[in-house]
């Protein structure tokens, strides 16, 4: 097994060095990607274009159209096996991703031969690949992203400062969740400077909604169900839900806000049945309990107060698992 250095300058250093040596990259993020996923892909495609890099940028899940104005957006590929098979890379590098199952099927592509970089802030990532560079005091993958850019000879401009920007604004929920830390806000304001126009991102991701998730949230809320004398709350939304409404994966960003935001309650849980034996779980603490050690206890991941899991049992089955783990930390202290 490979010994891992966690220091961050080596990690900075081994990071540079690698994209350095390499020169035909697949550049990979977590499935169903979110704000920060795609703005990393992106702002890593920026470097490896200013540095002369060949590269193919590809996700298992469509864009989200919502992202679609950043720069280097377009280049991402949706994964299609029979399109990409016999494509040849030197490296790879992943992106926001705790562990290798999240990348999805795009993982086909991988060769032990070609070694892999590691650019995470989950704390519980597991280290895989040969080369790694995780923060897990990071906000967001961008802020890793942003030591690294800052190693090269870069010129920052609004193109890459608005992926940058946009990472941070979506994973600290407009700058205002605990992982809001003042280097995130220097950042922020760096980025500023350039000329990224903040007031009109979060207008455009953290205001604006879609009609679906309107009809989506009234279904949801109709399951909100609470224990553990109110601390735990959770609801959720059915296959049905999605064919009726037409909602996708990304009409459901900030569902659960709702029961997160209720007073009183510690642990929210939105439940998502994708299938018939698979659900995806997403958990938020308000402070007090680790949601990640939660979502370990099921195979997946995350941060202290934002984590998640994919169960493969029927949405009944994934409520009463993940409800009684969840009580279970509620009435221990400890």
């Amino acid at each position: 097994m490979t010994r891992v250095n966690h220091d961050a300058s080596y990690q900075l250093k081994q990071a540079k060095a690698f994209i350095e040596e390499h020169h035909r990259f697949l550049v990979v993020a977590h499935i169903q990607p979110d704000g920060d996923a795609i703005s990393s892909t992106c702002a890593i495609a920026y470097l490896l274009e200013h540095l002369g890099k060949s590269y193919v940028l590809m996700n298992e899940s469509p864009l989200p159209p919502k992202f679609a104005f950043l720069y280097g957006s377009e280049r991402i590929q949706q994964f299609n096996e029979q399109e990409v098979h016999g494509e040849k890379f030197d490296a790879i590098i992943t992106l926001d991703c705790a562990d290798a199952k999240r990348l999805g099927k795009v993982e086909r592509m991988f060769s032990e031969q070609v070694p892999l970089l590691n650019i995470d802030h989950h704390p519980t990532n597991d280290f895989f690949g040969s080369c790694q560079l995780i923060d897990p005091q990071a906000a967001a993958t961008v802020e890793v992203l942003y030591d690294l850019l800052s190693q090269f000879e870069l010129a920052w401009d609004e193109r890459i400062a608005t992926c940058i920007y946009t990472g941070l604004l979506t994973d600290t929920g407009g700058f205002r969740y605990a992982n809001t830390t003042s280097k995130v806000m220097q950042i922020a304001a760096e980025m500023l400077q350039t000329g990224v126009k903040g007031h009109e991102l979060a207008e455009r991701l953290l205001e604006r909604t879609t009609h679906a998730h309107v009809q989506v949230l009234k279904r949801a809320l109709a399951t909100l169900q609470f224990a553990a004398n109110d601390q735990v709350c959770w609801m959720s939304v059915k296959e049905q839900d999605f064919t009726e409404t037409g909602a996708t994966n990304d009409d459901l960003e900030g569902l659960i806000s709702y029961p997160r935001n209720i007073e009183g309650v510690k642990i929210a849980v939105l439940f998502k049945e994708l299938g018939p034996q698979e659900v995806k779980v997403s958990l938020r603490s308000s402070g007090e309990k680790n949601v990640a050690k939660i979502a370990q206890h099921f195979g997946g991941g995350g941060h202290v107060l934002a984590a998640g899991v994919t169960m493969s049992y029927n949405l009944e089955q994934s409520i009463s698992l993940i409800i009684d783990q969840v009580v279970r930390s509620c009435h221990n202290d400890k």
